[in-house]
């Protein structure tokens, strides 16, 4: 068994649908808080496989992470769980710090204690999979070469300084006391069951429902872009066959400025899903960039392709193409997920004329 945590989120939940399609896949335990963005109705093809099952628990529950280790007994712990969004960082930092890590510390103290009692064989086989993100690398100029696995850490907003702080508190529990760690820092996720609070789902929603299109700025900041399911065949890869103690960078090979996104999302909507006077574009709004908003990201993702194999199976354009059909097919979701736990935080810390929010 493998466990997840945070697998009613965004990637989490991505990741296990595509474990899941696998014909050797060892079974699923999902342990999910189930904050605003931990969404079960994500894994809903999946919830009477008899491969899956699902507790709702806190990654900073000493108690709950050590029972649920000591009875399972999982093969590895993959860990997706974690406050991502930096708008959101920047309102209530305290979230970041206690899950980020404080839960990370947790996880990987019960994950230490469960790994000195096992067996020899399974001592060797266990693997700890941490997911970070390239945002701990700070910000690049446009001359800049991508982000490797040797560029120093540089956070700059107080979501990528927590993940910061837990890659090295991974680091430190492999070189202090011989933990089985993996790490992963990927570039900018996007693709199906993506929280509507970030660029390209927020982008849609808003546009099929006549709103604003929020741009932070000019727009012109930078990121790589990753398809989810790309993403998910890399950690598959990383955990089956990565060297413990390593970092993988993880990137699309896609840069793009953020303008450029929201033009090509209005593009297909016009195609796909066309307004009755004019284009989508016409409700691109700029707002005023938030502070401490890095001007680009780009991840250098050689070693993973030399040392690994792996590399992205699909482009920007099929990518995007995708996910705009799947939120076309899925209006249902957006609706159910923009009506809760996240509409009520936007309200309390700005009132009822939330600005948009984006990564």
């Amino acid at each position: 068994m493998i466990f997840i945590t945070g697998g009613a989120g965004f990637i989490g939940s991505n990741f296990i649908l595509d474990w899941l399609t696998q014909a050797t896949a060892e079974p699923v335990l999902n342990i999910d808080k189930l904050t605003y963005a931990g969404n079960p109705y994500n894994l809903g093809a999946v919830e009477k496989d008899a491969r899956y099952a699902f507790v709702q628990a806190d990654i900073c529950d000493e108690t709950a992470m050590a029972t649920l280790l000591s009875r399972y007994r999982p093969r590895a712990i993959i860990h997706f769980a974690a406050e991502s969004h930096v708008d959101r960082s920047i309102r209530s930092p305290d979230e970041f710090i206690r899950t980020n890590v404080n839960g990370t510390f947790n996880l990987l103290n019960r994950a230490l204690q469960y790994w000195l009692t096992l067996p020899g064989p399974e001592k060797t086989d266990f693997r700890f999979l941490h997911i970070s993100t390239d945002e701990v690398y700070g910000s690049l100029a446009p001359e800049d070469a991508p982000f490797t696995e040797a560029s120093p850490y540089a956070p700059n907003s107080l979501y990528s300084a927590s993940k910061a702080a837990s890659d090295h508190l991974v680091r430190a529990y492999h070189q202090t006391y011989g933990l089985p760690t993996l790490s992963t820092n990927c570039s900018n996720n996007y693709g199906p069951f993506h929280f509507p609070e970030k660029l390209i789902p927020l982008v849609i929603s808003n546009a099929l429902a006549g709103n604003p299109l929020p741009v932070y700025g000019d727009g012109l900041q930078i990121r790589d872009w990753l398809f989810v399911t790309d993403h998910c065949a890399a950690l598959r890869t990383v955990l089956a066959s990565g060297t413990v103690g390593e970092t993988y960078n993880i990137g699309g090979g896609n840069e793009h400025t953020n303008l450029h996104v929201v033009h090509t999302l209005c593009d297909i909507l016009d195609e796909l899903a066309a307004r009755s006077q004019g284009s989508y574009r016409d409700l691109i709004t700029f707002v005023k960039d938030r502070p401490g908003h890095d001007r680009r990201y780009a991840i250098d993702a050689g070693k993973i392709k030399r040392e690994l194999g792996w590399q992205p199976a699909e482009s920007f354009e099929t990518g995007i193409r995708k996910t705009v059909q799947w939120y076309l097919a899925h209006g249902e979701w957006v609706r159910q997920v923009r009506s809760g736990d996240y509409l009520n935080w936007l309200r309390q810390q700005y009132g009822d004329h939330p600005p948009g929010a984006q990564i």
